[in-house]
């Protein structure tokens, strides 16, 4: 047997340019009049970016540009951000929340006293991070969720949110779940055991032989990945992308309901990137969508910029393989194409939303779901959790063939299901946004050709890099 010998390497050396050089975290509300601009200066790593962008994501922040530089190991981001409504960020426990949620070397996370200041929990709506989980991808059938929530109903299992999404004909969910007569996670092995093979006949039962899906039980562990984050991994290993076409410059879509999503990858030879252009509608988290791809296929971002004009958001990277490499082949330029359009797409709301607010019972998922299954109801997308002893959610349904609901169905389910569920908006394409939600939470269901033509973020980030520059020389932690 060969013995392969490797040099231990300290795990707190990995983390001593952070603790030499510790994140500065700037918030000014000065230097514009309608954002505040979220200034970071930090040692560079893989995935900080991200990491940052999920921060201001989770606190429903609206980020309307950002302008990034991480060259030379160190990494300098202005974003320019506002709330919901389109206002400054001037809440004092809020603006010291994220300087230190961004500073990456802190120990022990946000105290107490700080986040009862917020009065709310930040994360993900409709997420735990304290119950057993379950991990499901598969082909999209009419009634897999139902089943599934039956079952788990069956097995005394409480379910205290769940998230659910659906892309080219493939599905991914999240399905959190604590002990009914005791509280709290599921950890028992025998009990884990058992559930599963449970789900798995039912997973089974849905699909044929060599169709691709996936199912497993987890327990609550210390640094577990972000669920929405975790959805877009699901769904990459699902291999939902593969029946993208990226959308050319002339506006030609891949199929009936097209985005209009346009992706285009250059080289840029005398700085050694591969340069990735965007356009597409502006929506909430789209920032974070795309860097959760980016990420997760190894792509480091040395630099970008990204802004909206109207409804529609531009993004402008210049990127190579976090071994070192550019793009170089068309298959690998091809296979991120689809992976972006894809990773935009999933979140896209078809269907007719129906939202959720009642008190919460054991089999409440599982009656929801049974009803929509009944009327010929589909679900496209869905969120749902708790809140105290009230169960809160959101979602987006179609019948059969895509087509219009009929009221009436929709006034079955509701009796069936006993609670209050309110139609909320129709959503053929993009889910619409109140008009006075700034800039990059903005979505519209006009056309590309209605909007100004795209101007080069590429010349606008290189002049503005130097400033950028100067401008963190005033940065205090």
């Amino acid at each position: 047997m060969e013995i392969a010998y490797q040099p231990y390497i300290d795990p707190e050396f990995e983390s001593l340019i952070e603790r030499i050089y510790p994140p500065r975290v700037c918030i000014d509300n000065d230097s514009c009049q309608d954002c505040t601009l979220v200034k970071v200066d930090s040692a560079n790593k893989h995935g900080i970016l991200l990491e940052m962008v999920q921060v201001l994501t989770d606190l429903d922040l609206v980020i309307s540009k950002s302008y990034i530089s991480s060259d030379g190991g160190w990494f300098m981001d202005v974003f320019h951000v506002t709330d919901q409504l389109g206002n400054k960020i001037t809440d004092e426990s809020l603006i010291l929340y994220i300087q230190q949620e961004l500073c990456a070397n802190r120990k022990g996370g946000i105290s107490q006293e700080l986040q009862n200041c917020l009065k709310r929990e930040v994360r993900p709506r409709h997420v735990s991070t304290e119950h057993t989980a379950i991990e499901m991808t598969g082909t999209d059938r009419p009634g897999l969720l139902s089943e599934i929530s039956a079952v788990l109903a069956e097995l005394e299992c409480q379910v205290t949110a769940a998230v659910v999404w659906t892309h080219n004909a493939r599905a991914a969910c999240i399905i959190y779940l604590e002990d009914r007569l005791r509280g709290g996670p599921i950890t028992d092995p025998n009990r884990l055991g058992h559930i599963e093979e449970q789900l798995e006949n039912v997973v089974d039962a849905h699909h044929g032989v060599g169709e691709r899906r996936s199912l497993r039980l987890i327990t609550p562990v210390a640094g577990q990945t972000h669920t929405e984050r975790r959805l877009h991994q699901l769904m990459y290993s699902n291999i939902d992308y593969a029946p993208c076409c990226s959308c050319t410059d002339t506006g030609v879509g891949h199929r009936r309901n097209c985005t209009k999503i346009h992706v285009s990858i250059e080289s840029c030879k005398e700085k050694g990137y591969s340069v990735v252009n965007m356009r597409s509608r502006d929506r909430p988290k789209l920032l974070f969508d795309t860097l959760c791809v980016l990420t997760d296929m190894q792509y480091v971002v040395f630099h970008a910029a990204v802004s909206s004009m109207g409804t529609m958001a531009d993004q402008e990277y210049f990127i190579r393989h976090k071994d070192g490499f550019t793009l170089d082949t068309e298959g690998e330029r091809h296979k991120l194409t689809q992976c972006l359009i894809a990773a935009i797409e999933r979140r896209v709301s078809h269907g007719l939303r129906l939202d959720l607010c009642t008190h919460n019972r054991i089999g409440l998922l599982s009656d929801m779901t049974r009803a929509f299954r009944e009327n010929g109801l589909s679900i496209s997308r869905a969120e749902m959790g708790t809140q105290g002893e009230t169960a809160v959610g959101s979602f987006y349904v179609t019948d059969a063939s895509g087509d219009e609901i009929n009221p009436l169905t929709i006034e079955v389910v509701r009796k069936e299901i006993g609670g209050s569920v309110l139609v909320v908006n129709k959503s053929p394409d993009w889910t619409p946004r109140s008009p006075s939600t700034a800039s990059m939470s903005r979505t519209s269901s006009g056309s590309i050709g209605d909007d100004k033509p795209r101007f080069s973020l590429g010349s606008l980030l290189w002049s503005q890099l130097e400033r950028l520059s100067g401008n963190f020389g005033s940065i205090r932690s």
